[in-house]
């Protein structure tokens, strides 16, 4: 009885540690994605790589829903194998991924680290300030949205074991 449950236990454990390790996009689509295709190659002619399968990572610029479906401008940004965003200020420009459906824009808004993988369809010349930007267009078959980092201060002491400001060694009246 006891063996069983101890079983029981060591396989409910290595099930939880298994799913926590999921990949972000599944595992069919990633054998598709061309690996050897770099964003520095597709903005210099994403025509030239229409159909092929790519994973892109980067920051949402912003978003809007369309009557083609929710259209989101995202600047590249290097991620690593999964697409998780290295903590690095590098990029090669912008890119629109436009999801085959309704995303809720207020979710999918500015600031938010996204990775998506889908199929080049080519380019699209919009307005960027005063001049006319090319931007690869990138049709999603998945994205996955990552959780907002909160900016959190690390203070190595608790807070009374500070002194207080009188207590400095190079503050003395004399």
């Amino acid at each position: 009885m006891i063996k069983h449950q101890i079983f029981t236990y060591i396989t409910l454990g290595l099930f939880l540690i298994a799913t926590g390790c999921a990949p972000i996009i599944s595992k069919e689509l990633r054998k598709n994605v061309s690996v050897d295709l770099t964003f520095k190659e597709i903005i210099k002619d994403p025509d030239a790589y229409k159909g092929k399968i790519i994973l892109l990572s980067g920051v949402i610029l912003g978003s809007k829903n369309t009557k083609e479906g929710t259209l989101i401008e995202v600047l590249q940004k290097p991620g690593d194998r999964e697409g998780r965003l290295k903590d690095v200020d590098e990029s090669y420009g912008r890119f629109l991924a436009l999801y085959n459906g309704y995303l809720d824009v207020v979710i999918y808004s500015r600031g938010r680290e996204v990775v998506v993988a889908g199929a080049i369809k080519g380019k699209r010349v919009l307005p960027l300030g005063e001049i006319e930007y090319t931007y690869p267009l990138i049709l999603v078959k998945e994205i996955h949205l990552f959780k907002v980092r909160k900016d959190e201060r690390f203070y190595p002491y608790p807070y009374w074991w500070y002194p207080p400001w009188w207590y400095h060694p190079y503050w003395y009246p004399w």
